[in-house]
């Protein structure tokens, strides 16, 4: 965990167009400022308690996160996810609402700010509440009483547990990017419809004509998966997959990494290949692993530059290895279909660590095995 940086356990819950609200405020968190979504749980289903008798079933979640936020700053931000969405606070704490946002626990942090309470005491005697937030961080221990998030789901009591229902939803909506692009039953991401609704109409197009009826909510599918770098971590794409080696000192090259991008200057993709070396200081990662933080940075607005060093100091961050080199050739559509319109150039960048920088004949070795 980076320093000024604190974990914390947010609780989710929806009982007003659930199979949509839940999923879009997912999206909202990993979105957030100063927020990284590292686990979300499964989504649970309880009834309403203390509301209307006819209320409608909640579907529960909960996310782990890292923050740079303090507990006020974070609240302030889930607020502010809840009025996107529609939500608005009643006196009424049992009332249907669209999304409920609520910071469950916050490192080891323990206050009472005018009612508010850190940790949530929902947390200790909800199933709700306490069944997802074991799923994310089961070995999570509540600061008061010294019991983990697992213990305090055990000792609600299966009775109560068994009314918690965890489901699986056949929704548009993913908490990262949607597995059908051209699933157009339902709304997506109804702001962000709205602005490309009124991009084609600032082009002079009508957005109300058959082929573009459903392009505002196929554009808003494609720009969540297109950026989704913004909402993945690294500690979830990695997943604990570093392993030790000892005596494995030699070099470890996977090259050939298809890339693409979106250009931060003009909105325009580029895509190329990349190559990803690192010297192992007694631990190795899974192969695929090295791709996918290729993607973690490239699913952003990017240039060429900062992706290729990005790439080099998250390989060095997650292994310390003797070195890492990163080169990467890319082809921008900026540059060949408007500008100088020069459709064969390529652009190739480098970012050479520790060994890779230090010594030429490791840095020749590379580049050797790269050509």
């Amino acid at each position: 965990m980076r320093e000024g940086t604190a974990k914390a356990i947010v609780a989710l819950g929806s009982n007003i167009e659930r199979e949509r609200n839940l999923p879009e405020a997912i999206r909202l968190l990993r979105r957030a400022p100063h927020v990284t979504v590292e686990r979300v749980s499964r989504f649970y289903e309880s009834p309403s308690v203390g509301g209307p008798e006819d209320a409608p079933d909640f579907f529960n979640a909960a996310a782990l996160i890292c923050t740079e936020l303090d507990p006020i700053q974070l609240r302030r931000a889930l607020r502010h996810i809840e009025q996107e969405l529609g939500r608005e606070r009643t006196d009424d704490p049992n009332a249907p609402r669209t999304i409920d946002l609520d910071v469950a626990y916050f490192g080891e942090t323990e206050l009472d700010v005018n009612g508010w309470v850190l940790p949530d005491p929902l947390a200790g005697t909800a199933p709700h509440v306490a069944v997802p937030i074991a799923e994310v961080a089961p070995d999570w221990i509540h600061p008061t009483d010294g019991r983990t998030t697992k213990e305090i789901a055990e000792q609600i009591g299966p009775g109560e547990v068994r009314t918690v229902m965890a489901i699986h939803l056949s929704t548009p909506y993913s908490p990262r990017a949607p597995e059908d692009f051209d699933d157009v039953s339902d709304v997506y991401a109804p702001k962000f419809e709205s602005l490309v609704r009124e991009q084609l109409l600032e082009i002079g197009e009508d957005p109300d004509r058959e082929g573009l009826q459903r392009t505002p909510l196929r554009v808003a599918k494609a720009m969540d998966f297109l950026t989704s770098g913004y909402s993945t971590s690294l500690e979830e794409v990695v997943n604990n997959a570093v392993f030790d080696a000892e005596g494995a000192e030699e070099m470890v090259l996977v090259k050939d990494i298809e890339f693409y991008s979106m250009c931060e200057h003009h909105m325009l993709p580029f895509f190329g290949k990349a190559a990803v070396a690192y010297l192992p200081k007694g631990k190795i990662i899974g192969l695929s692993k090295v791709a996918r933080i290729v993607d973690v940075f490239a699913r952003r607005l990017q240039v060429q530059e900062r992706l290729t060093n990005q790439v080099g100091d998250a390989l060095t961050e997650i292994l310390d290895p003797h070195g890492v080199a990163v080169v990467m050739e890319g082809r921008h559509l900026c540059m060949m279909m408007r500008g100088v319109q020069k459709q064969e150039s390529a652009m190739i960048t480098s970012a050479m660590r520790g060994t890779f920088k230090e010594d030429p004949r490791t840095r020749n070795e590379f580049l050797d095995l790269v050509v």
